[in-house]
């Protein structure tokens, strides 16, 4: 335990999500709490100057838009709440653009419904976008758009949202901030023996009876949602940490080895996207291949448009395929780069004519070798000369 305390729980990590709970941002009047912000966004400026980058969840539009609207903070209905978060939205995005301003450092806002991280192609939209703040130096501001989002569809905390933007994002750690320090054999306010867990090697039925509820009229969270996200990250290979926020620079007091919790991933991040491709997802079309892109797969190399022969169905960037030998048995699965028409344009060409019959922005690959899993053998009795060049 005192390894963990006084080691940097953040050295290892490159791509870090962090999410921000309302009670941190917001008081109980409904009232940004600004210096909290200016401290927590010193400590990010400081992590981005170490070359680590940095995405954002926030809480906080419905509470902020509360005060802004005059509201019970209490009892809102569905349309209050609503109203509120498209106010606090406003307040929100002004905050935060301030804050990390005053380091130099430009932010971008991303609001996001649950069907933009479970429908395939939203997905790689939203992806892509937040992968290119990034690349410029930004720091994306995410929070689920309550605006428009019904009790129906929402998330309904921003811990879960949190864990599907990291792992979207393929986000290396997800650091929860909040107002405990971590995971409790049980609830501490409720029992005084309780014991802090500094590491949490997976999610166990015990670990989550160790939960409990909302502490909070600000928040929708609680542990039992903290632990959950914890089970969607640590499940596609990204680590997570549930460290307390309410000091003034709560990063620089989590790097200096302030208590927290640390589940690890259960697996690769790897691993969880080919197990991802494999187990849940429906084959929206085929590809075949000729011995050559064949052998080229086994050796772990992408599919390329010139070893494909022949294409069947309908399908858009994002789908997965099946990717079949010449003898028409399934060798592999992936999650194609291209819809089936530009596809079907570039069957059996080189690499090198791809951006002139489709543009600068095209990809090389079919499918990348990094969404490519091989379901069954590569070989082929068929004698035909190989057409292929490396992935």
């Amino acid at each position: 335990m005192d390894a963990l305390k006084s080691a940097n729980p953040l050295a290892n990590y490159r791509r870090i999500t962090i999410k921000i709970g309302s009670a941190l941002l917001v008081d109980a009047a409904g009232k940004l709490r600004a210096h909290w912000l200016a401290g927590l966004a010193q400590d990010i400026a400081a992590l981005k100057a170490e070359g680590r980058e940095i995405v954002i969840v926030s809480s906080g539009a419905i509470a902020l838009g509360r005060s802004l609207l005059g509201l019970n903070a209490l009892a809102l209905t569905l349309e209050q709440s609503q109203a509120a978060a498209s106010a606090g939205q406003i307040a929100l995005s002004q905050a935060w653009s301030e804050a990390l301003g005053q380091h130099g450092i430009v932010t971008g806002q991303i609001l996001i419904t649950p069907n933009i991280t479970e429908e395939r192609r939203y997905y790689l939209n939203a992806r892509t976008t937040i992968q290119t703040l990034l690349g410029l130096g930004a720091v994306p501001i995410i929070n689920e758009n309550d605006s428009v989002a019904t009790a129906e569809i929402r998330y309904g905390d921003n811990d879960r949202l949190s864990a599907r933007v990291a792992t979207m994002i393929e986000a290396d750690l997800l650091v929860l901030l909040s107002d405990i320090d971590g995971l409790y054999t049980a609830p501490p306010a409720r029992d005084p023996n309780a014991t802090h867990l500094p590491l949490v090697e997976s999610i166990t039925p015990a670990i989550e009876a160790m939960a409990g509820g909302a502490a909070s009229h600000l928040s929708r969270g609680g542990m039992t949602t903290k632990v959950e996200a914890g089970k969607i990250a640590t499940q596609a290979g990204t680590a997570m940490i549930i460290a307390r926020g309410t000091e003034e620079h709560p990063l620089a007091h989590l790097v200096a080895g302030g208590l927290h919790t640390l589940f690890k991933p259960s697996t690769t991040r790897a691993q969880s996207r080919k197990r991802w491709i494999m187990g849940t997802l429906a084959v929206a079309g085929t590809v075949q291949v000729d011995p050559g892109a064949a052998r080229a797969l086994a050796q772990g190399k992408s599919l390329l448009p010139i070893g494909v022969t022949r294409i069947t169905g309908d399908f858009e960037r994002g789908d997965t395929i099946a990717v079949l030998n010449p003898d028409g048995r399934e060798i592999a699965r992936g999650l194609v780069g291209l819809d089936s028409e530009d596809a079907r344009l570039v069957m059996g060409k080189r690499s090198d004519t791809i951006v002139e019959l489709l543009g600068m922005d095209s990809r090389a690959e079919l499918v990348h070798r990094d969404n490519l899993v091989l379901t069954g053998s590569t070989d082929t009795t068929q004698r035909q000369e190989a057409h292929h060049e490396p992935g």
